[in-house]
């Protein structure tokens, strides 16, 4: 992929994404909501000030000034570097409860530096290695290893690589942390991953609010409806006669407040202001006993002019404090009657089931038993109903906990892969990517023999996982893992394993394979495809696998492997109904000529990119240049396959993928005629990409359906047809037939038109989209 450096002079989505973000703390619901958009707009401030005065280079792999590539860096959405160290943070409470324990004599400009010191001074490097070998560490941000790597080193000899290790992040010493966290219980290990640690899923559980307006009406239910009871049963206590109430005409009948003034009168209205007070105190009064002219309002201040009877009001109040009584009576009752009763304790009934909020306080109390940074094994006992072990919750005993929080708590259970993508846990390629790190990690560390080493290695490939990729042009890499200097400075204590091969492969497969089955309409997103090239690695198999461009920063070059997965494709699918729906080039189209040249250090696919160019022109001659590198992309992945023929084929997947293809094709349709059967909201921008994710659906289910016998493929052409006459997707029947007039043997033209009005569905067109026409 490519990209002009001129094109990052003056980022127009960054001003945009600020923008946004300045909108969000205006429009936030609460101070949570307002405190992230703030956040956003800080990140987004510092990426436009760090363009301004040129301490930033957006699209390159060092894009802040005097900084090695190896530090991590802030991100902000879209990878936009802010110029930000994430390692550069404030001193944690216990690492000032260490310095100030600290000897004198250490050396160093700042406290952060003082501490990374006295880390390497004999003391300290005792002090980290014992954490080191029991295990009571963490590490979020990978510098954090660098120290425990020098001790580690120096432990087993390795003097030269240790003091040349520190001799490279000596010049950040005063700025970032090198040294893990610290922590009182081990960190556990194991087969299995989770999404996210304990930790993480109970502070999202206590998170959880009571919505606005079911806690209004709570409160008022609970507090303002027995104090406006209370109130009305003080002044009905002073009518001589019949209460006030409405009569069936509406005409106001029965006798007078302020006639009687019980004993208790004024004791039992001062009691009744001091608990309106502290009410107050506590809560603001909302509803309808907030509103100035409602009853609850008229009764009240009648009562604060009362003390020792009605001396103060006038005729006029006096008639208002009937006409209340008589409203609220004859509408409810009486205070102490049935109806009113029967009103209470029906409202009562209403709000007896504890709210989602209370429950998830209880569950995050369940996760407190659990290690903040580690997983739970199983989710029976966090989700099971609420039992007398929880009665101090108030939660009351039998109450279930809530499907939406049981799958809030699923994000921190260890499992294989697998059952977390069945389970609902893992529900995308991205989602996919974010956990098999954890795996990959494990295969990566096996190396290693010392099991120390290892396991600071595992940690620091996981941390290292988590790093946001940056906004790269003119053809640059991401910083690869092995670029640390601390990773880069342990290859002396690798040994060659032939058994993490075999299980990095084993564990390739399994992933690769989930990603097709678990979610066959989506591209595979690029974190994934990283994770997957990974693994690869690991298990010696060298892999073509190519990433998603974006179209507003590609500028025609590729690399060589996308001619390389080109090849794989047009020799795999060779004869298939993919082949020759997409007129596939043969094999030796890519093998017998291969131009190509080296730019920006990177060896180029001219030939490769030349014939993307060539078969865009069916996508027409319009449009602006984001609409035709769009169309030369497309190709891009259509020869490729996008990576489905590499990782099918190269790892031997076909047989499983043919026995799941029929279900996956049915699958497929069926989101594509759901997608499209979607009104988009935003207009036609919206519809146009509602177009192109269905087209690269489409080119998915046509990958998996050259898996399924003839016989198969006609029936999901047939159920296909039918489907999108139910939906009523007149726009998308020749998208069906031209599937069908291939099925049959036929061909589209240069257009992509077939005899009869077929088309081949694509993405992207250079002026109207033919989906669109009238």
């Amino acid at each position: 992929m490519s990209g002009h450096r001129e094109q990052s002079g003056a980022p127009p989505y960054a001003v945009a994404q600020w923008a946004a973000a300045v909108a969000a703390v205006r429009s936030a619901a609460d101070a949570d909501g307002a405190a992230k958009a703030l956040e956003k707009v800080r990140r987004w401030e510092d990426v436009l000030a760090g363009v301004a005065d040129g301490r930033l280079r957006i699209g390159s792999r060092t894009p802040v000034a005097d900084t090695p590539p190896w530090v991590t860096l802030e991100v902000a959405h879209g990878g936009f570097a802010t110029g930000q160290y994430l390692a550069e943070a404030p001193l944690s409470a216990d690492e000032r409860a260490r310095l100030a324990e600290l000897p004198d004599d250490v050396p160093g400009e700042t406290d952060r530096e003082r501490l990374n010191l006295w880390y390497l001074a004999d003391a300290g490097r005792a002090e980290l290695l014992a954490a080191l070998r029991g295990g009571n560490y963490r590490i979020d941000v990978p510098e954090e290893a660098a120290l425990a790597v020098a001790a580690l080193l120096l432990e087993r000899g390795f003097t030269e690589q240790a003091l040349d290790l520190v001799a490279e992040v000596r010049p950040l010493m005063h700025r970032l942390r090198f040294t893990p966290r610290f922590e009182p219980v081990p960190r556990p290990t194991g087969v299995a991953v989770r999404l996210e640690p304990v930790g993480e899923v109970a502070a999202s559980l206590r998170r959880v609010r009571v919505p606005e307006q079911l806690a209004a009406m709570r409160e008022t239910l609970e507090v303002w409806n027995p104090l406006y009871d209370r109130l009305v049963a003080l002044w009905c206590s002073t009518v001589d006669g019949d209460l006030p109430h409405l009569d069936e005409q509406g005409e106001l009948s029965g006798g007078w407040p302020c006639r009687r003034w019980p004993d208790d009168w004024a004791h039992a209205r001062t009691r009744w202001l001091d608990d309106y007070a502290q009410a107050c105190r506590e809560r603001t009064p909302s509803g309808r006993h907030a509103h100035p002219r409602s009853n609850f309002a008229r009764l009240r201040a009648a009562l604060l002019a009362c003390p020792v009877d009605s001396t103060a009001l006038s005729p006029r109040e006096v008639g208002w404090i009937r006409r209340a009584l008589a409203n609220t009576v004859s509408r409810h009752g009486a205070p102490g009657a049935e109806p009113r009763a029967s009103l209470r304790a029906m409202q009562a009934r209403s709000i007896a089931a504890p709210t989602h909020a209370a429950v998830a306080g209880l569950v995050a109390a369940r996760l407190d038993r659990y290690p903040a940074d580690g997983g739970v094994p199983s989710l029976e006992p966090i989700t099971a109903a609420v039992s007398e072990e929880d009665a101090a919750t108030g939660v009351p005993v039998g109450t279930a906990i809530p499907e939406h929080l049981a799958d809030k708590v699923a994000r921190a259970w260890e499992a294989p892969v697998d059952e977390l993508v069945h389970r609902g846990v893992i529900t995308s390629g991205e989602v996919l990517a974010q956990v098999l790190p954890q795996l990959t990690a494990r295969f990566a560390a096996a190396g290693l023999d010392d099991p120390v080493l290892a396991g600071v290695y595992e940690q620091t490939y996981t941390a290292f996982r988590r790093r946001r990729s940056l906004l790269l042009l003119d053809l640059e890499q991401q910083v690869r893992f092995d670029e640390l200097p601390w990773v880069r400075a342990l290859a002396v204590c690798r040994s060659s394993s032939a058994d993490r091969a075999v299980a990095a492969r084993r564990s390739l497969e399994q992933a690769a394979l989930l990603a097709i089955t678990s979610f066959p309409h989506a591209l595979l997103p690029n974190p994934l495809v990283r994770e997957l090239g990974a693994m690869s690695s690991l298990a010696g198999t060298r892999l073509p696998l190519v990433e998603e461009v974006a179209a507003d920063i590609f500028t025609g070059t590729f690399t060589a492997k996308w001619r390389e997965a080109a090849a794989v494709a047009s020799r795999e699918l060779a004869g298939t109904v993919y082949a020759a729906y997409y007129d596939l080039p043969p094999e030796s189209g890519w093998t017998e000529e291969r131009r190509s040249r080296f730019k920006w250090g990177r060896r180029t696919a001219d030939d490769f990119a030349e014939r993307c160019g060539q078969r865009s022109a069916e996508a027409g001659s319009g449009g602006n240049f984001v609409a035709r590198n769009g169309a030369v992309l497309e190709q891009s992945q259509i020869l490729t396959t996008h990576n489905l023929a590499v990782l099918v084929h190269e790892l031997g997947l076909a047989d499983q993928v043919r026995e799941h293809a029929p279900d996956l094709v049915r699958r497929t349709f069926d989101w594509i005629v759901g997608r499209l059967g979607q009104r988009p909201d935003f207009g036609y921008h919206a519809a146009l990409i509602q177009v192109k994710n269905a087209a690269y659906a489409w080119r998915q289910a046509v990958f998996l359906l050259s898996f399924c016998t003839p016989e198969e493929q006609q029936a999901q052409v047939r159920g296909l047809a039918e489907a999108v006459r139910g939906a009523g997707l007149t726009r998308f029947e020749p998208a069906v037939e031209g599937l069908a007039h291939v099925l049959g043997g036929g061909r589209f033209d240069a257009s992509g038109t077939a005899p009869g009005g077929g088309r081949r569905f694509l993405g992207w067109a250079r002026g109207k989209h033919w989906y669109f026409e009238d």
